[in-house]
């Protein structure tokens, strides 16, 4: 049986089989056992068979062989031999796609091409009622001679132009499209076309505007923006179809459909972008005639945007290679109409128009130096005159608006001193303007009337524009513009303000940017001296200054004094008394300019080491002591601030530096005999307890290898200094101190603890959560330690099965069921101390492993328990779900849905928020799995919006906010029957006392009052 027989035989069942004769044929090709003459004749009584089906197989096998042979196998005879054989069968399934191989041969040449491309013309005339994959085939095979063979079918002229037009036209398939469209874009950019422009586009433009929607799931990716962008490349892809592309897109743009009014905008834009300069001179004037009304009278935002993008591009290709500004080029031409235009509407700043005429002007000035020479040159003068004659605040700003939009231009074109601008010959407009356009900025924003403050922030930015444009302004006069900004954030009476001292602000940081000497020699003494020596509570002046310091420190030059300066500044402030707030602020400004530098390649890291964590923490352990006197340092709230300070500096250093600070972490850099750290001693005072919160934080930054105080090569030194944790935890009454000591814990057992111990520290959780199960008395404070070591544990998943076990006999415990409950929330809570970022395990599947371990119990649990016992199943079921993320949550939706209902009563504000907005996520992704219970969610949702003596505010938020993702999710004909029974509960909430949750009463009541009723049927 010759290979061909068993091919035919094995394909219809067994394409793979079919293959692999396909590829044993190769093979006898290429050793020689075999001749392609001997393969072709074999072919014989199969290929004239009257069934198409067999002459497509038939085909197509030859096909595979040809595709399994080496791409030189193949003589240029053969090669030839075959295309003349496929050609002449080329309707026939199959030859499509050997000729497809053939081609991207070697020696396929360019004779073959012309052969294959003229049978294609020849027997597919009719190619618009053939399947859309044939055709899909047949474009592809077109593709792929324009690619491979493009110069042969380019040599044809005429009669490959008329021929292809003729082949794809009626296509309406969105895959076929796309295969058109780079093979027409190919003929419009490199054929000459001159004599058949108009059929060309005829062929294109007939699909604008693109329309197609794909459809849901579409297996195929291809959206309607790549057939825009497609479609646009071919009709801005030649100059010749000016004459008919222009006019069509301008009537277009009188279309009521704003995305095809974008569609034309883009269009235009590209056109403008690619046609040749001379052609678009031509049509200049009509677009911006045709163009301006969607700017001047705007009605879509977005429209506008496209529109000005539209005039920019033609200003650009207007101005390419120009450096004349000569009123005669093409582009003063252009511009002219335009100035004349947006002159008139400045007349009227007030106006509608104005601030769009603004904008068109600060558009076309950026396309060019030459453009923004003649923009500024014939608008600058007049706008001047109407500034000095305007009657009103009013007309002054909106005037002004328009100077800082054509200021922007101007940066833009001309860059800053940090980021120059392409070199240009045009000189700058401006420069003959510059005392005017700085004196009337400075009186604008200095001499105005305080309570103007829309219009002094207007000032501000026209002035900031005019400091940062590159070799514009001098030093001297930058400077005093740096001492306005000074004045309005330090000593102007801020209330009613904060715009006006946001906007100084930022104008300093930017100004810092390109001349931080300035900023050095006038800003930073300036607020210096307003940062007092002691500060009141009541006085929090110091604030803004901070503030401002802080946001001045973006380059490093600045923020090295600013350092240098704010710890001589704390040093002074600790030496008197006053708030304590102030020096935590103080701490706060630093930690914020230290966050913002990269600390580990930070030259003076070394510096902060010794200045921040081993200075101000030697000075708080001698306080405690008695050695020195004591300040708000000692505070516990004050020593958080340092201890996040201390964790940022420490994890940045070098790990010979980590070592030192690991072994100080209870004695904290003070010498022997003068301190005694806390753990293993009895009856320690307060002030000394709370340096806890300070080795808490050394723990967090030093890195896991290292070798902590108090433990050693002794494999029980970590579970003795955890017992001791333990120990001090229990008794334990001030709550900074407590948490310090639990978080010690969770790092204690999850970032150095060694994994053979896990087991060991396991065990003792085992033996305390007994403890409490097994004693009618109960602290609070052990449950604490039993979810802190739980959780270091639980996050580096070890042990996390019998952990959680324990965990969850707590739950039905008459005595610590509740407090158990409660923390569960804290077990894949986020902590600022035990995280990544300070190196702690924190496994990914850890969520999935509580969740997996934990849910499938309380439910089964929950619905045995006692009633007095089932709120504490609910709780610990909100705090788990809490933190889980939604992919985790939703297969188990149907499980969870009748326990979150009842959670929802539960009398505890933060359990009632948590639940709800776990419900509002579920209503979200699975609204089918919620219209069973909507009567019993509405009714909930509703009383939980609607009292608001007994919920908290965002109860009540997250309540209507939930009710309000019902309508458009859940099916119409589920919620009508509701919709009377909502929009007279939501009455209550649309007087709530909180501006939030009225504000979400009235979108959840629009929600409701726009569902359709259903259609009947």
């Amino acid at each position: 049986m010759s290979d061909v027989q068993r091919y035919l035989l094995a394909v219809d069942p067994d394409k793979t089989k079919a293959s692999i004769i396909a590829k044993g044929t190769a093979e006898k090709l290429e050793s020689k056992n075999t001749t392609l003459i001997e393969v072709v004749q074999s072919l014989g009584e199969y290929i004239n068979e009257e069934d198409a089906t067999i002459r497509a197989r038939t085909i197509v096998y030859l096909s595979e062989v040809i595709g399994q042979l080496s791409p030189t196998f193949l003589s240029r005879q053969q090669i030839q031999i075959l295309c003349q054989f496929l050609c002449a069968r080329i309707e026939d399934g199959g030859a499509v796609d050997g000729l497809r191989k053939l081609q991207g041969l070697g020696r396929f040449n360019t004779e073959m091409a012309v052969t294959t491309f003229r049978a294609m013309l020849e027997h597919f005339q009719d190619l618009q009622i053939r399947p859309q994959s044939q055709r899909l085939q047949i474009l592809e095979l077109l593709n792929d001679l324009m690619s491979n063979h493009r110069n042969g079918l380019k040599g044809l002229g005429d009669e490959s132009i008329v021929g292809i037009t003729d082949l794809v036209s009626g296509e309406k398939d969105p895959r076929n499209l796309m295969v058109i469209f780079s093979i027409l874009k190919v003929i419009m950019v490199e054929w000459d076309i001159s004599g058949h422009a108009e059929t060309l586009f005829d062929s294109i433009f007939c699909y604008f505007p693109i329309t197609f929607r794909p459809p849901p799931d579409d297996p195929y990716g291809i959206t309607a923006q790549d057939l825009k962008s497609r479609l646009r490349d071919c009709v801005a892809a030649s100059s010749f179809f000016a004459p008919y592309a222009f006019p069509q897109l301008i009537d277009k743009l009188d279309s009521t459909s704003p995305n095809v009014k974008k569609d034309v905008l883009q269009t235009i834009t590209a056109c403008a972008s690619s046609y040749s300069l001379t052609t678009v001179s031509n049509y200049s004037v009509t677009l911006w005639e045709s163009i301006k009304f969607e700017i001047l009278n705007v009605q879509e935002e977005d429209l506008a945007e496209e529109a000005l993008t539209s005039l920019q591009a033609i200003a650009i290709r207007l101005s390419r290679g120009l450096d004349s500004t000569d009123p005669k080029t093409p582009l003063a031409r252009y511009l002219r109409p335009i100035m004349k235009e947006c002159n008139e509407q400045l007349h009227e700043p007030q106006q509608k128009q104005a601030k769009p005429a603004g904008q068109i002007l600060s558009a076309l000035g950026i396309a060019s130096p030459v453009a923004f020479y003649l923009i500024v040159k014939t608008v600058v003068p007049p706008l001047n005159t109407l500034y000095q004659d305007a009657d009103s605040i009013g007309k002054q700003r909106a005037l002004l608006e328009v100077l800082v939009q054509l200021l922007d231009s101007a940066v833009a074109v001309y860059g800053t001193p940090s980021i120059p601008a392409p070199t240009t010959t045009t000189e700058n407009a401006l420069e003959p303007f510059k005392d005017r356009l700085f004196e009337l900025s400075s009186q604008a924003l200095m001499s105005t009337a305080a309570d103007e403050v829309s219009f002094r922030v207007v000032a501000l930015k026209a002035l900031l524009r005019l400091c940062v444009l590159r070799k514009y302004l001098q030093d001297n006069e930058i400077g005093m513009a740096v001492q306005y900004f000074d004045e309005i954030v330090l000593v102007e009476d801020p209330s009613g303000k904060d715009d006006l001292k946001k906007e100084a602000i930022r104008a300093l940081v930017e100004i810092s940017r390109i001349k931080p000497n300035l900023i050095m020699d006038i800003t930073f003494p300036a607020f210096m001296s307003k940062l007092p020596d002691f500060s009141l509570a009541e006085n929090q002046d110091y604030l803004i200054t901070l503030e401002g310091l802080a946001q001045l420190s973006v380059e490093k030059f600045v923020s090295d004094t600013l350092i240098r300066r704010l710890l001589h500044r704390l040093d002074v402030v600790l030496q008197n008394d006053g708030s304590s707030a102030y020096p935590r602020a103080i701490l706060s400004t630093l930690h914020y300019v230290l966050s913002q530098r990269d600390l580990p390649h930070d030259s003076n890291l070394g510096s902060y080491h010794e200045k921040i964590v081993v200075g101000l923490i030697s000075r708080v352990v001698l306080a405690s002591t008695g050695e020195a006197p004591t300040t708000a340092l000692n505070e516990e709230a004050t020593l958080e601030i340092l201890g996040r300070l201390a964790t940022m500096i420490v994890r940045a250093l070098e790990d010979h530096k980590q070592n030192s600070v690991a072994i100080q972490v209870y004695s904290l850099f003070a010498d022997e005999g003068t301190f005694t750290p806390v753990p293993f001693r009895k009856d320690t005072p307060k002030l000394q307890r709370s340096t806890m919160i300070l080795s808490t934080a050394l723990m967090a930054g030093v890195g896991r290898s290292v070798a902590l105080q108090y433990t050693d090569s002794d494999n029980a030194s970590i579970q003795r200094l955890l017992a001791e944790l333990v120990r001090l935890a229990l008794i334990e009454d001030v709550p900074a101190i407590r948490q310090a000591i639990l978080r010690q814990i969770g790092l204690l057992t999850n970032k150095f603890l060694p994994s053979q111990e896990t087991r060991d520290v396991t065990d003792y959780l085992r033996n305390i959560v007994s403890g409490l199960l097994g004693t009618a008395t109960m602290t609070e404070n052990a449950v604490r330690v039993v979810f802190w070591e739980a959780k270091g544990l639980i996050l580096r998943l070890a042990h996390t099965d019998d952990v959680l076990e324990r965990l969850l006999c707590l739950l039905s415990s008459p005595g610590c069921g509740l407090v158990s409950a409660r923390g569960f929330s804290l077990l894949l809570a986020p902590d600022e101390v035990l995280c990544k970022e300070n190196g702690a395990s924190i496994r990914l599947l850890a969520n999935q492993k509580v969740f997996n371990i934990c849910v499938p119990r309380i439910a089964k649990e929950f619905r045995t328990a006692e009633t007095s016992i089932k709120p504490n199943y609910l709780i610990a079921l909100s705090g788990i779900l809490k933190h889980m993320p939604t992919k985790v949550v939703m297969p188990e939706v149907d499980t969870l849905l009748p326990l979150l209902l009842q959670s929802v009563d539960l009398e505890d504000s933060n359990v009632k928020a948590a639940t709800i907005q776990t419900l509002a996520v579920i209503s979200q992704e699975s609204p089918k799995a919620v219209e069973g219970h909507m009567g019993s969610l509405v009714t909930r949702l509703l009383k939980s919006a609607s009292n608001s003596k007994a919920t908290t505010a965002s109860v009540r938020h997250n309540a209507l906010r939930c009710l309000r993702i019902f309508p458009g999710r859940v099916k119409d004909s589920t919620l009508l029957s509701y919709r009377n029974a909502v929009t007279r509960g939501l009455l209550v909430a649309l007087d709530d006392p909180k501006r939030q949750v009225r504000k979400e009463a009235v979108e959840c009541r629009a929600a409701w009052f726009n569902m359709d009723e259903p259609q009947s049927d």
